[in-house]
């Protein structure tokens, strides 16, 4: 009698664990594993947006930082490969 009721209550909490899984944790993972694909697929050319707002073009690349050719002086700007957001690349921009 005293194992079913323990069972009986500890089905809740790993419900209540396998929905905070599915719904937080698995979509987070699969975030942060796209967007390290994004980083690792940045070449020259593409145009990129930092966290901060700013808008420019990969001019150089190192391992851990971008250079990037700002307009509408086309200033060159070293930012940390970290802060890019979002990409697109030379090609999307052409085809559109």
């Amino acid at each position: 009698m005293g194992g079913g009721s323990g069972l009986a209550m500890l089905a809740p909490v790993l419900l209540i664990f396998g929905v905070f899984y599915f719904l937080l944790i698995l979509p987070q993972q699969r975030r942060q594993k796209k967007w390290q694909q994004m980083l690792s697929d940045l070449k020259t050319g593409d145009k990129v947006v930092t966290s901060g707002g700013l808008k420019g073009t990969i001019f150089s690349m190192k391992d851990d930082s971008v250079t990037l050719r700002v307009p509408p002086d086309n200033l060159k700007m070293e930012v940390s490969r970290g802060s890019i957001v979002t990409v697109t690349t030379a090609e999307e921009t052409t085809a559109k």
